[in-house]
């Protein structure tokens, strides 16, 4: 009763609780005119010059993918994965291959294109959201590891670390979710394409085929459309992405100058991810000053950048409002994944460092750079497009592996399965 009447009182007094932190922020931002001008400027700089070409292409491509069936053809493939492991349908598979490779954005977009042909249900929407929340190999390795730390191999680390600690989470989040099933649920299952009554008397190959096909029947548009409206969902979808940064630049200016005894890594990394990892690298004395101290603060930086940011986690959940997901449940994945990444750091980050950067070749060749990301940052992201795809195809088959193994294991325990 007691829980019922809070989240009653926070969703009544919700409309006026966020009137009263815009009435706040435009009253600070009028006191310092020119400090908020210079904080936007740096957020505006960040989207354009990093997330904006690093992430349009994919955003593009998933959609088209998605209407195409392709997606749905790999799921029956990643099906036993995906199922097994997490509890979810095998056409979140690609979705889980796009946000490893592409970057939080361009899974909560995939997500959402799944839940808008009806193949996931609002809450598997939610948990898929969670667990395909992932900082971009660019941001990892170009940004954090060449620019900030002047180390590839530092980054290869971080990322090798970011994406074992988020399966390790989407595991933990699909163990304490249960394994209760409502029969709405079971009856979206049976519609999904792939899975009707005579699916499995079909083969592999039909199953695939028939999958791909009824998706693309769903669709229903021409590729002429799809391809125009898939520009103009990325940009949109890109352009909340561009006024949450800009406006969460400002807010975290505001607060370092309100609270000046806050620590700036701590106020800049629980609200963006970017700037707070460039706050946390450069606290210490150099570069290599951040990696040749203690584990704790390569450990800090792992759990700064599986956290995200609130401001990422509300970029994914503006795209998939639709989908009605909540934001604690997706704030505590957050949370899951930032703890996990902060705990394997202590294990695993001295053998991955100490792989030399000759045997990484991708990404490499990006020279030191400056701290701040520029033009120069775009023009290298899109020289390594590539290199992106490739890595993306290697996930995916990495993936229906494992996929294949759980399916090969499962049959040999249950032959009449």
């Amino acid at each position: 009763m007691i829980n019922f009447t809070i989240r009653r009182f926070f969703r009544g007094s919700a409309p006026f609780l966020s009137g009263a932190a815009a009435i706040l922020l435009a009253i600070a931002i009028v006191l310092a005119p020119e400090s908020s001008f210079k904080a936007s400027l740096a957020g505006l700089k960040l989207w354009w010059t990093l997330v904006f070409p690093a992430l349009l292409p994919f955003l593009i491509l998933s959609e088209m993918l998605t209407a195409s069936g392709f997606v749905h053809g790999i799921g029956v493939l990643l099906e036993p994965l995906m199922k097994r492991l997490f509890r979810l349908p095998g056409a979140g598979g690609w979705t889980l291959v796009l946000g490893i490779t592409a970057g939080f954005p361009a899974g909560a977009g995939a997500v959402m294109q799944l839940h808008k042909q009806g193949d996931i249900t609002d809450k598997d929407a939610g948990r898929l959201a969670s667990m395909v929340h992932y900082a971009s190999p660019v941001t990892l390795l170009i940004v954090v590891g060449t620019a900030f730390l002047h180390s590839p191999a530092a980054g290869y680390a971080l990322l090798a670390i970011h994406w074992l600690s988020g399966l390790a989470a989407g595991w933990l989040s699909a163990l304490f979710s249960g394994t209760r099933k409502n029969s709405g649920a079971a009856a979206t299952v049976s519609r999904l394409p792939g899975r009707g009554p005579h699916a499995k008397k079909a083969s592999l190959p039909g199953r695939i085929h028939q999958a791909a096909l009824d998706a693309r029947a769903r669709d229903g548009r021409g590729f002429g459309k799809v391809l125009g409206e898939s520009v103009s969902a990325a940009v949109q979808n890109l352009m909340i992405v561009g006024g949450y940064m800009i406006m969460f630049a400002v807010v975290i200016n505001i607060i370092t100058r309100l609270l000046p005894q806050l620590p700036s890594p701590l106020a800049s990394g629980v609200f963006e991810i970017h700037l707070g990892a460039h706050a946390l690298t450069s606290d210490s004395a150099s570069p290599g000053g951040f990696l040749s101290g203690s584990l704790l603060g390569p450990a800090l930086l792992s759990a700064l950048l599986a956290w995200s940011g609130i401001c990422a986690q509300l970029q994914a959940l503006t795209v998939l409002k639709p989908a009605n997901i909540r934001f604690l449940p997706f704030a505590a994945v957050r949370l899951l994944h930032g703890l996990t990444a902060f705990a394997l750091t202590f294990l695993l980050w001295k053998p991955l460092v100490s792989i030399r950067a000759a045997v990484l070749p991708v990404f490499t060749g990006t020279g030191s750079g400056s701290p701040e990301p520029g033009l120069g940052t775009a023009t290298r992201i899109w020289s390594l497009f590539p290199q992106i795809l490739s890595l993306q195809g290697l996930i995916l088959l990495l993936l229906l592996s494992l996929s294949v193994a759980l399916k090969l294991f499962t049959w040999r325990r249950h032959p009449s399965a």
